[in-house]
């Protein structure tokens, strides 16, 4: 089955591009990304922090079910602008993966649709080649489609 989020890593470049249209309005689809309750749910992690402003911070966990940190993650938000665009950093906590800037994107194609456009900028080209050796793709398609499902049912 063809994979709805398509992503584009241009050999010997910094980044990778990550496009995906939903059948959501924009306004929900943008509310998937600032909702910290949305957010948990189809991203499949706690939110222990998101500051949907200039400056502000977010900082997500999962635990196993001993209850022992499995994934943790953190940032900063650099631009937020409502229904438009988020710029924010990612760093995946110990891990050997540095840092990453996101530009994320959102656009209005109909009243019903819309589109998320991503691009991703890694310190090197071997830091994002590392990361495309892990099931990238497979885990950023799964999760929106989960979100397409999860925030389908707001509409």
């Amino acid at each position: 089955m063809e994979r709805k989020t398509k992503l584009n890593a241009e050999e010997g470049k910094h980044d990778i591009l990550v496009t995906r249209e939903f059948d959501l309005p924009l306004e929900l689809l943008f509310k998937a990304y600032e909702d910290p309750e949305i957010v948990e749910q189809w991203m499949g992690t706690k939110v222990l922090k998101l500051e949907n402003k200039q400056h502000g911070g977010w900082q997500y966990e999962t635990k196993d079910p001993q209850g022992n940190v499995v994934f943790r993650a953190n940032g900063t938000i650099h631009e937020f602008v409502p229904n438009q665009k988020i710029i924010r950093t990612f760093q995946m906590e110990n891990t050997p993966y540095p840092v990453q800037l996101e530009f994320l994107e959102f656009e209005k194609l109909t009243d019903d649709t819309s589109k998320l456009s991503m691009q991703i900028v890694y310190r090197s080209v071997a830091d994002r080649n590392e990361m495309l050796k892990l099931p990238f793709a497979y885990g950023i398609n799964m999760a929106h489609d989960l979100l397409q499902k999860i925030v389908g049912k707001l509409k």
